[in-house]
């Protein structure tokens, strides 16, 4: 081992010698899983979407690291169920409906194998981080364990304002002569933004909504004063107002209409106060981003609907939003291409960064815009149909916890955890980057994690009365 990790240094490639530490640092932690947890959440969420800005030079070995000690809590969790087929009793069908996709994206691609580079790039990008899904199910976390980490996103929600400020005054005012308006982009607090360009201030965006889902579910179970409730709030939606992601005027309705659904019939009159407020603040918020730019607030909304639902592409590419489902529709037929549009191209196939085989046909087009396009290009109908049967298996295990549980915070997760998965639902339109950005692939997987968590509790707790 001394010998093999030498050579490894005397190679001086940092991408190396970055995969051995974490080879290493992993097989320290191999009987502390939960140490590797803490890993994962503080480099995923507080680390790695940072140094892009202060430290380009080591941001992809840091997210390489990461990666590894995902696959690596993968490994144990995989080894552990391997060992004690007990630990599979009371799994949730969305955990089955996960595997099962793990499984099929695997073989899928191995049939229809282009390259080694395409295939390991793609496998990397869609699970680097779903042994935190699994690990959360299978490995026996103490609750204690459990509260920490849900008082560490909170942790994470509130330092988003520190850090979306600081980029808002020293970084915007560098970058706005380069890239003028879309300079606020790189607000996107510690979910990862590039000097030449860019952020995920969109992820950011969909992180903060979703910590807001959790903290007015535990107030309307109660588990919340409200003083605290107001301060926590104003907290958390305050990078909001620092950026200029549009796609807070959809989040903050769709959270709202899920979280407080039941009241609509129970408590009609504080329901319309409440989305009559909500609607205010986020008519003050798209008011607000359109009025940042330099064209006025009607030619600015006319843009948005161009380059997102009409026929502008998005940027540099071709395609947009709208337009790269439609594209991928004419490109399949039943005659012409069934494998195509039942099962894809294979993981990695429309990655453009990479060069996948099938974006190589398509230059500048942008097949891989969003995260539902990713999936149609590369697992087809069968795969994209398998991925979203796990947001619709969890649905129903959250609604199951929510009727079940006698415990008020397990209530409010649940139905906090239902907003959340529409609110994901959502982002699968909107971005690519569930199936790529390991910040916000923590928090997909940490949140689904935690509900299978919550589910074998509630069982095992169930069982013992």
């Amino acid at each position: 081992m001394a010998m093999l990790f030498g050579l490894f240094a005397v190679t001086a490639n940092p991408i190396i010698i970055s995969l051995a530490v974490a080879l290493v640092i992993g097989a320290m932690l191999v009987l502390r899983p939960n140490w590797i947890v803490w890993c994962i959440l503080l480099f995923g969420l507080l680390i790695v979407g940072v140094l892009p800005l202060h430290f380009d030079f080591i941001a992809s070995k840091a997210a390489w690291g990461v990666s590894l000690l995902g696959f690596f809590l993968m490994f144990i969790t995989f080894f552990g169920i391997g060992a004690s087929p007990k630990m599979l009793r009371n799994t949730p069908g969305f955990i089955w409906a996960a595997f099962a996709f793990l499984i099929y994206a695997i073989l899928n691609s191995l049939l229809q194998w282009n390259s080694a580079s395409e295939f390991i790039g793609g496998f990397k990008r869609y699970f680097q981080l779903w042994g935190l899904l699994f690990a959360l199910c299978w490995l026996a976390f103490d609750e204690r364990d459990i509260h920490r980490w849900l008082v560490f996103f909170v942790i994470t929600a509130l330092l988003q304002l520190p850090f979306a400020a600081y980029e808002r005054i020293v970084f915007v005012p560098q970058l706005e002569g380069t890239w003028g308006n879309a300079a606020v982009d790189v607000v996107a607090g510690t979910f990862g933004a590039q000097m030449d360009g860019g952020g995920a201030s969109g992820e950011m965006a969909l992180f903060l909504v979703i910590v807001l889902a959790f903290l007015l579910a535990r107030r309307m179970e109660k588990s919340l004063p409200t003083a605290r409730l107001f301060i926590l709030i104003s907290l958390v939606l305050a990078p909001l107002l620092l950026g200029e992601t549009k796609s807070v005027v959809i989040m903050l309705p769709l959270m709202f209409l899920v979280l407080y659904r039941r009241d609509m019939f129970i408590r009609l009159h504080y329901w319309l106060m409440g989305f009559i407020a909500v609607i205010l603040l986020t008519a003050a918020a798209g008011y607000y981003y359109l009025s940042q730019a330099d064209k006025s607030v009607e030619n600015q909304f006319a843009d948005t609907l161009d380059y997102n639902i009409y026929e502008r592409g998005y940027g540099a590419f071709r395609l947009n939003r709208t337009t790269v489902l439609t594209f991928w529709a004419k490109q399949q037929g039943v005659q012409h291409d069934p494998i195509s549009l039942m099962f894809g191209n294979g993981l990695g196939s429309a990655h453009s960064a990479t060069r996948g085989h099938v974006a190589k046909r398509y230059p500048s087009y942008g097949i891989g815009l969003t995260s539902a396009s990713t999936l149609l290009w590369e697992m087809g109908l069968f795969g994209f149909g398998l991925f979203t049967a796990i947001f619709a298996f969890a649905w129903r295990c959250a609604y199951w916890l929510q009727r079940e549980s006698t415990v008020p915070e397990v209530r409010a997760d649940a139905v906090a955890i239902q907003a959340a998965l529409a609110l994901f639902l959502f982002h699968l339109f909107y971005r690519s980057s569930l199936l790529e950005l390991p910040s916000i692939q923590v928090v997909f997987s940490a949140l689904l994690g935690y509900l299978a968590w919550l589910h074998r509790k509630h069982i095992l707790v169930t069982a013992n009365k």
